[in-house]
């Protein structure tokens, strides 16, 4: 049985982002907000939303459980989101934590993911069933060699 370990996560994300368009909605004020204090502009990619919902749910179904503030310092930057230009340290700055959260939000609406106050989030098996089905069917799809063995 293939699962989510077993394909890249870039080829995983977009497939899944594909299927999740129809269950999340983007807000409307995505279009103005930026993803993290280092940024200067707002995301640029049409299918933004469903790409991070994607994501996250990959990154839930592996570090689960986990919470919003873990979840902000994993989708910040050190070395891109340098406020400072000459000798001083690079310092990390976090990911937005409004654009996790709702994100989150919509995932546990459509049944993907499950919040426990006491621990953080987890993924729902309903979650972890789409990721694997997706991850299925990329390994029919991928033609690559070093994928061979998982089909």
């Amino acid at each position: 049985m293939t699962t989510l370990y077993d394909v890249p996560a870039d080829d995983l994300i977009e497939a899944v982002a594909e299927k999740l368009e129809d269950d999340l909605e983007a807000p409307e004020w995505i279009e103005f907000a930026k993803t993290g204090t280092s940024r200067e502009l707002p995301p640029e990619q049409e299918n933004f939303w469903s790409r991070r919902a994607a994501s996250l749910l990959r990154k839930v179904a592996i570090d689960g459980p986990v919470g919003v503030e873990r979840l902000r310092s994993a989708y910040g930057d050190a070395a891109n989101g340098s406020t400072r230009y000459r000798v001083r340290p690079n310092k990390k700055r976090e990911g937005s934590g409004n654009v996790i959260r709702t994100a989150l939000q919509q995932l546990e609406d459509a049944g993907y993911v499950e919040n426990s106050e006491a621990r953080g989030r987890t993924v729902s098996g309903e979650g972890r069933a789409l990721l694997d089905e997706t991850a299925g069917e990329l390994i029919e799809e991928l033609d690559r060699p070093e994928l061979e063995r998982y089909a």
